[in-house]
This record gives structure tokens, C-alpha cells and sequence, in this order.
């Protein structure tokens, strides 16, 4: 048996045993990395470690500890209430509001992951107060970011456009841009409609203190001094934020506690003034994105940076937050990325597309290099998959029988969908960023909506965009 075989059935163990055992996969495929770096590719420390994500390890902590901060201080809150009052109420447009946000993003320059480590964490806040499937929440995030990322502008557009032509194929900016954009939508607007989408327009408006709840308005979190206090309508504060106000029908129940120094109304009209800590902690997160959009710097040092200066600031409120880090989250990335670096180490990633690539039929070979691209960019970097298939494809694009355009097309496509899986970067930035809930569940739902993908996508852009223009 060939090595690279061997690294393959060693990776579908792993993930038997970690959804039969209940083992942190992590854990399982840095034990992989090892044996199988050891002792079939004759790898040493040094070698299994080239495989390990360290940008992606800092990302990971310095974001959720940003916002584990912005959690605690009450700021997503206060950000939250801003996002309802910007689309007047209507919930239902808030994961619209997120797709595009992101998708302008990357549409304008911003790395994918990039726009994924600010917006996810905001969205999924308001997703947990409005009772918005997080599923829903965090995919439209992610696919936002996809339909933007292959203007010509873009990082991803530039990459794939500059290797097509150092490649001298013929190409389509536009063409590549409008395939992505189109078929995130598309995705994005079956995802709206089978998570919840429909309910959501149901509910109609709610106010900016309102829970969310189904025929809920005009509800007010209320709180004094002392966590307890009357509002504008009939009802109290003891930490629970219930409470009723005319025309509520009901009691409405918050989802997030009421902190001491969460006003009633004011000028904001909120029920969460903004204090020093608040005002900070939003300055902050502009200066991420300025930092990250305007100058290029690391989103994971510049989080872990401003983190340490609000906590330095504000120790009360960010006591708690390094211990809010998805520690765990880490761990199961960091881990199955450390062992697909051994597979390509030893070569396992290039002997499978060479072989494919090698199959005689053209047709045949282009669903199934879209499907390896798609399969491990689950798993790796997108723009690095695309970058050693279209070189693949070469050959068999140059006899003419499969347009060039459509195939990398498909190939982008293949690609980058697939992000949504919790081992991809974006996938584990959602993961990581979503606040109360059952991660393993989430985890779960995750990898079963990108399984779907891997399976379903590569498909589709092959039929839709490669074989039109065959022969």
C-alpha cells in the first residue's frame, strides 16, 4: 500500500473514531500527524510542525478574545440594537445586511478570513438575541464573503486571474467575479429559505428592545443601579431583563442579562447607553478593520493587541474573557490542519490531482479535479488548492475540448463554497465566534452542511459552467 493511501485511510479514521468516541478530533489528528509523519513520512518534529496553522492559532484566540471582552462590557449588545434600528425593526434583513456587509469586503480587497473574523462575531450575537439560527447566521456570513471575493479587485480575483495568466489561458475577470457572486446567492438564498428565513419575515418588526420573540414589540430591558428598576412600561429588572410595555402582548423574556449600568431609553432610545468601556471597546473594533482593511496588519496580533489594552484599561470586565476563547475550537483546527500539512509534506494532495489529471477522458477529469479542490480546500487553503489544480488542468484545457474559462471557473467555485466547513478558516472562525450555544451541536451541523456542499456544489458548477462548453 502506497503512503499516500495510507495517509488517507489514517484521516477517515480519525474522523470515525472522533464521531464514535466523542474524542476532540484535534487531539486525534495531531496523534495522526505524529505517527504518520514518523513512520510512513519519515518526517521529524520539525516537519510535522511546518504543517501547524500558527496565523490561523493567533486569529482564532484574538478575535473571540476581543469579543469575549465586547460580550462581557455589554458592547455587542449595544451593536446589536444599532442593527436592529438600521433596518427598522425587520430581523428578517439582518442576514441579508451580513452577506452584504462581508461580500463588500472581500469585494474591495479584504482577505476572506479577514472579513469573516469581524462580522461573523457581531452577527452571531445577534443571531443568540433575536433567536436567529446560528447555522443560518454563520453561513450567510461566510457565503457574503465568497460572493465578493473574485472581483477583479479582490485578493482571491487577483490571485486566480494572475495565474491564469502566467498560465497563458484564456480568462474572464468578469466572467469569474459574476460565477461566484451568482452562485452564493444563489446558495444563500436556499439557506435563507429552509433555516428559518420564512419565519423570520412572519414576525414582522421589532423594536430595538425587543427579544425577538414572535409577536413581540415595544419590549424594554429595564435596570437601575442596583439591577432592578422601572422602566417606561410596567415590569423589572433583577438581572433577567423581563419585562412588559404597552402594546407588548406579553411578557418578553431577554436573552442577555441587564447589567448595573444599562440605562433605560435615553437619548439612544436602547435601554444600553454607551460608557467608556463601550466607547472603547467600538473604537477598538474600527481600528481592527481599518488595521486589517486599510493597512494590511495581521487580524489576529491586531486582536490580541487591542484585547490587551481593554483589559488593561478595564480589568472588571474583562476578567473572565481569556477563559471565553474557544480553546477547544482551536484545538480541533489547529490539529487537522497540522495533519493535512503532513499530507502535503509527503505529497499525498499532488499525487491525487496528478493522477486525475491524467484520466483520459476530459469530461471526467474535470468534475473530479472540482471535487479534489473542493474535498480538501474543506480542509486547507482555497487559494493554495487553486493554485496547484489550475496548473493541473493545463494539459487537458490545452487540447481544447473543455473551455478554460468555465472550467476555472468551476474550479473557483469548487473551492471556495466550501469554506463553510469548521475546518476551513472561515468555518472555524464561525464556529469559534458563535456565543452560547451548544458547540458541539453547531460542530456538528457544521460539518454535515459542508459535507452537503463538497458533494452537492462541485457538481452543479461542472454541469452549469464546464460542460456547455465541451467539445
Amino acid at each position: 500500500m502506497s503512503p499516500e493511501l495510507i495517509s488517507i485511510l489514517v484521516l477517515v479514521v480519525v474522523f470515525v473514531i472522533a464521531t464514535t468516541r466523542s474524542v476532540n478530533m484535534g487531539a486525534l489528528a495531531f496523534a495522526a500527524a505524529f505517527g504518520v509523519g514518523t513512520l510512513v513520512a519519515d518526517l521529524d518534529a520539525d516537519g510535522i510542525f511546518a504543517g501547524f496553522p500558527g496565523d490561523l492559532f493567533v486569529v482564532l484566540v484574538g478575535v473571540t478574545y476581543l469579543f469575549a471582552i465586547a460580550r462581557a462590557n455589554g458592547t455587542t449588545d449595544w451593536l446589536v440594537h444599532a442593527a436592529v434600528r438600521l433596518v427598522r425593526g425587520r430581523v428578517a434583513l439582518i442576514p441579508w445586511v451580513m452577506f452584504a456587509l462581508t461580500g463588500a469586503l472581500t469585494a474591495i480587497g479584504a482577505v476572506s478570513p479577514a472579513a469573516v473574523a469581524i462580522v461573523a462575531p457581531i452577527a452571531l450575537s445577534f443571531a443568540t438575541r433575536y433567536s436567529i439560527s446560528p447555522l443560518l447566521m454563520g453561513t450567510m456570513v461566510v457565503h457574503g464573503a465568497q460572493a465578493g471575493g473574485f472581483s477583479p479587485i479582490s485578493i482571491y480575483g487577483s490571485i486566480v486571474n494572475g495565474i491564469v495568466e502566467r498560465e497563458n489561458l484564456p480568462g474572464s475577470e468578469v466572467g469569474l467575479f459574476l460565477a461566484s457572486l451568482v452562485a452564493n446567492l444563489l446558495i444563500a438564498a436556499v439557506l435563507f429559505a429552509l433555516l428559518g428565513g420564512r419565519k423570520l419575515w412572519a414576525r414582522g418588526a421589532v423594536t430595538p428592545d425587543d427579544d425577538g420573540g414572535p409577536g413581540k414589540g415595544g419590549t424594554e430591558h429595564t435596570g437601575s443601579g442596583t439591577g432592578a428598576g422601572t422602566g417606561t412600561g410596567t415590569g423589572t429588572g433583577t438581572g433577567t431583563g423581563t419585562g412588559t410595555a404597552p402594546g407588548a402582548g406579553g411578557t418578553a423574556p431577554a436573552a442577555v442579562a441587564v447589567r448595573p449600568d444599562q440605562g433605560t431609553g435615553g437619548a439612544e432610545g436602547t435601554g444600553i447607553r454607551l460608557n467608556p468601556a463601550r466607547t472603547a471597546t467600538l473604537v477598538a473594533l474600527v481600528a481592527l478593520v481599518v488595521a486589517v482593511l486599510g493597512f494590511d496588519l495581521d487580524a489576529g496580533l491586531t486582536a490580541v493587541t487591542l484585547a490587551v489594552v481593554l483589559s488593561t484599561a478595564w480589568p472588571d470586565d474583562s476578567r473572565r474573557a481569556v477563559g471565553e476563547i474557544a480553546w477547544s475550537t482551536v484545538l480541533l483546527i489547529c490539529g487537522v490542519l497540522t495533519y493535512v500539512g503532513v499530507l502535503e509534506e509527503m505529497g499525498t494532495i499532488t499525487w491525487a490531482g496528478e493522477g486525475v489529471g491524467g484520466i483520459g477522458v476530459p469530461l471526467l477529469a474535470a468534475v473530479l479535479l472540482c471535487y479534489i479542490g473542493a474535498i480538501v480546500s474543506a480542509f486547507a487553503s482555497s487559494v493554495g488548492i487553486m493554485g496547484a489544480l489550475i496548473p493541473l488542468a493545463v494539459p487537458f484545457l490545452a487540447q481544447g475540448e473543455i473551455g478554460a474559462v468555465g472550467m476555472i471557473a468551476a474550479l473557483a467555485v469548487s473551492a471556495t463554497v466550501v469554506d463553510v466547513s469548521p475546518f476551513s478558516t472561515n468555518g472555524a472562525l464561525v464556529l469559534a465566534a458563535a456565543p452560547d450555544v451548544d458547540r458541539d451541536r453547531f460542530f456538528r451541523q457544521l460539518m454535515i452542511y459542508g459535507g452537503i456542499v463538497v458533494a452537492a456544489v462541485p457538481a452543479l458548477a461542472w454541469l452549469v459552467l464546464v460542460v456547455p462548453g465541451f467539445g
